[in-house]
């Protein structure tokens, strides 16, 4: 699309189309409102135009007439346009959905498979599941996917989030906490009884704890962003974080309307 990568070359095109097709009588204040900017910048793009020979006006003001090299500089831009959008239409038309998932077994080109969820990751293997997909490619066992032609629904239950909201330094840090009590919750798991999957720390305090009850990081970076997310693929987190940052939990949480608890992890 050359004839569009000038700056202001396609509102030059709207603006010659609008004159050409509509009352030569047509306002600024018309063509702005049609065009979605404002009247000066009408006002400055007809300017523009006269002053290159596509229009001709008296003042500045309408009437305006379209001059030959406009009618013709019109004509070659459609085409451009026409073209450009002939070539996007086509490759929409050839254009599949992809999406990857694990192969969980050995599967090959055109299989149907269905696909499922397991620790907030998606697999996809041979036996019959709620949601399907067609594989486009040969894939190993343990390998990424391609898979398209996507239907029905993958079982999945969105995750629960437990926060245990610690001492700051200034309070005492980790001096200050209930080991045993965080030690607890992260083996009895969530108040519906299901066992913690992932951990999510925030500030160095939370960190700390962890390593004294010798527990996994699994998130850290963007914790309350990634312990939503983590929660909707059917995980269930606990978030150890440090005064105030339990906020930023809370508020991510009831944003994605995921179900969470908060405990006070001080002594």
């Amino acid at each position: 699309m050359k004839a569009f990568k000038k700056r202001g070359a396609l509102t030059h095109f709207q603006i010659l189309s609008e004159i050409s097709k509509q009352d030569p009588h047509i306002k600024q204040k018309d063509l702005a409102k049609k065009l979605g900017i404002t009247i000066q910048a009408v006002s400055e793009n007809i300017k523009t135009l006269i002053e290159l020979g596509y229009i001709t006006s008296k003042d500045g003001r309408s009437p305006y007439k379209i001059t030959q090299s406009g009618i013709d500089k019109v004509k070659r831009d459609a085409i451009s346009l026409r073209k450009y959008s002939d070539s996007v239409l086509e490759t929409m038309n050839h254009y599949k959905t992809i999406w990857p998932a694990i192969a969980s077994e050995e599967l090959k080109k055109d299989d149907i498979v269905g696909l499922y969820m397991d620790d907030g990751v998606l697999y996809a293997h041979k036996k019959e599941e709620n949601a399907t997909g067609v594989v486009l490619s040969d894939a190993e066992e343990g390998m990424d996917v391609s898979l398209t032609n996507l239907t029905g629904i993958i079982d999945m239950t969105v995750g629960e989030v437990t926060v245990i909201n610690v001492p700051t330094i200034k309070d005492g840090g980790s001096k200050s906490c209930d080991l045993e009590l965080i030690k607890k919750v992260y083996e009895n798991g969530t108040n519906s009884g299901e066992k913690i999957d992932k951990i999510a720390v925030a500030g160095t305090v939370s960190r700390a704890i962890t390593n004294k009850l010798n527990m996994p990081i699994d998130i850290e970076y963007a914790a309350p962003q990634a312990t939503a997310n983590a929660a909707r693929k059917g995980l269930n987190v606990l978030a150890i974080c440090v005064g105030d940052m339990s906020k930023a939990f809370t508020r991510e949480l009831e944003n994605e309307k995921i179900k969470y608890n908060i405990i006070d992890g001080g002594k």
